[in-house]
């Protein structure tokens, strides 16, 4: 635009500058042959009354001085002639200053436009470059010192938004980040209540997608309704909001901490609503195990200590005379003694095996050795109840781990099977390679587990049958133990049962 309009004053200016000297040229071209022709006319004049004059004070005759004149006449023909040529020839001179003139105002106007009007085109096209968003552009223009210190502000103003708009690309980019990347769910909408903000874990959360939410309102979308009630609270409160709230997830029921708040902008204006869920399922799982962990420790000491205080006052008492009952009650008293230490030892190793940074001494372990000595250790309780053993290892089975805590895994598991299986039942235990790990299997034929506490096993102190249990002296913390031994070792932990029908505990190890 700019360097059309400078097209259009030059041409312009050129036009009329050329048609006042074509005009001037014209005028002179016909007024000077005119003004020349009466000048000649009227020296022509007087001349000829001079000579009239001289001829008449000569002492001439007629003849002489018709013959005078004549030669005159001739003259004054040449000479008319003679300022003809030369008024043709001061025209063609005029001719050429005009041209010239016009020429030398061509290259002057050229050069005033080119100092002045060139560098105003330069600037203006850099502030449109600059206004449709390319910072990069920068002016570059001489000319007078207004124009370069215009030139360097516009310059300065560039550069300026070039590193605003860096910065401002820096931040979106850090927020989108830590927005996508936190662990917690999180939602933005307009004042519409169009969602505008969704992060992954909200979508992943909801198994929806972007295109499913962005620009619909949360009404729209399937959302629980204690969500969607707390969001519309938030809406019509306007003020920050903060609620615990258990929100059904498929098959699973999961604990958010929701956080809602308004959004407000320049000025104080309302934009819009931000809602954060974060996931406490995991820590109110972990604050129930810890209540219970604290109420079942408590039971479990209180009972032998109980027993054991009871028996002793009753035998201060005067019991002790009978002999029989002494020993009845020192039996008891042995028993719950040993159950105390029992419980306090596993707790006592249990603290120790998920102390950070435990490790154990791993090395090459034959696994018939660590079954048989198992096998040993149980035979006696599973003579008591009848119950036969199958045994069925591979040859030559091998894995990495300490033998020692090996041989603690498995005789927790075969204690276990003895312990929930029926009198005059079977108890088998596999042993095989699969990939890199050493498989062992114990399968019993007992009680069997429900589906719903299957993932509950290895909870401290979970009991499938807790009379049975208890009777039979265990502490509730084996099969825990068991669990982190087995992570210790870098390996795995399986469980399959049924109910009525048995379990089976599946254990890998690396092999070596």
């Amino acid at each position: 635009m700019m360097k059309s309009m400078s097209g259009h004053l030059f041409f312009t200016f050129i036009l009329i500058v050329g048609s006042v000297l074509a005009v001037l040229g014209i005028v002179l071209g016909q007024l000077f042959p005119f003004f020349a022709e009466e000048y000649n006319e009227h020296q022509t004049e007087i001349i000829e009354q001079q000579l009239e004059q001289s001829i008449s004070s000569m002492n001439l005759s007629q003849d002489e001085q018709l013959e005078l004149l004549q030669v005159v006449n001739v003259g004054d023909q040449q000479s008319r002639e003679l300022m003809t040529n030369e008024m043709s020839r001061l025209i063609f001179v005029i001719a050429i200053l005009l041209i010239c003139g016009f020429v030398i105002i061509w290259i002057s106007t050229s050069n005033i436009l080119k100092n002045f009007l060139e560098p105003i085109i330069t600037v203006t096209n850099t502030a449109k470059e600059l206004a449709v968003g390319n910072y990069r552009a920068r002016a570059f223009a001489n000319g007078p010192q207004s124009m370069i210190e215009l030139k360097n502000s516009i310059n300065t103003l560039a550069n300026n938004l070039e590193t605003i708009t860096k910065t401002r690309l820096v931040e979106e980019e850090r927020l989108k980040t830590l927005v996508e990347t936190m662990g917690s769910g999180l939602i933005m909408m307009n004042r519409e209540g169009q969602i505008i903000i969704a992060n992954r874990h909200f979508l992943t959360n909801y198994e929806l997608t972007y295109d499913d939410v962005i620009g619909k309102s949360f009404l729209q979308l399937q959302l629980p309704e204690p969500l969607k009630n707390f969001i519309d609270h938030v809406f019509f409160t306007e003020q920050p909001e903060r609620k615990q709230m258990a929100i059904n997830q498929g098959t699973e029921i999961k604990h958010k901490q929701v956080f809602g708040a308004p959004v407000i902008g320049d000025h104080g204006k309302w934009l819009g609503v931000v809602i954060v869920l974060h996931d406490i399922t995991e820590l109110i799982r972990l604050e129930q195990i810890r209540r219970d962990f604290v109420a079942n420790v408590s039971h479990e000491l209180r009972t032998p200590i109980t027993s054991i205080k009871g028996f002793s006052e009753t035998l201060l008492d005067g019991a002790f005379k009978d002999e029989t009952m002494l020993l009845s009650f020192l039996e008891i008293i042995y028993k719950e003694s040993n159950r105390l230490q029992m419980l306090v030892n596993d707790l006592l190793d249990l603290s120790k095996l998920e102390r950070q940074g435990y490790e154990i001494e791993k090395e090459d372990v034959r696994v018939q050795d660590v079954i048989a000595r198992v096998v040993d250790m149980a035979i006696q309780k599973m003579e008591e109840k009848n119950i036969q053993v199958a045994v069925n290892l591979e040859t030559d089975l091998h894995v990495l781990g300490e033998e020692n805590r090996l041989i603690q895994i498995f005789t927790n598991l075969v204690n276990n099977a003895v312990m929930y299986s029926p009198d005059n039942s079977a108890i088998t235990i596999n042993g095989y390679k699969q990939n890199a790990f050493g498989v062992i299997e114990v399968i019993d034929e007992g009680i069997g587990i429900k589906k719903e506490d299957l993932q509950r096993v290895f909870e401290r102190f979970y009991r499938v049958d807790t009379a049975r249990s208890r009777n039979s002296g265990g502490t509730g913390l084996g099969l825990a133990i068991v669990k982190h031994l087995v992570e210790l070792h870098h390996g795995k932990i399986e469980v399959e049962s049924e109910v009525g029908q048995g379990t089976m505990i599946r254990v890998k190890i690396p092999l070596k």
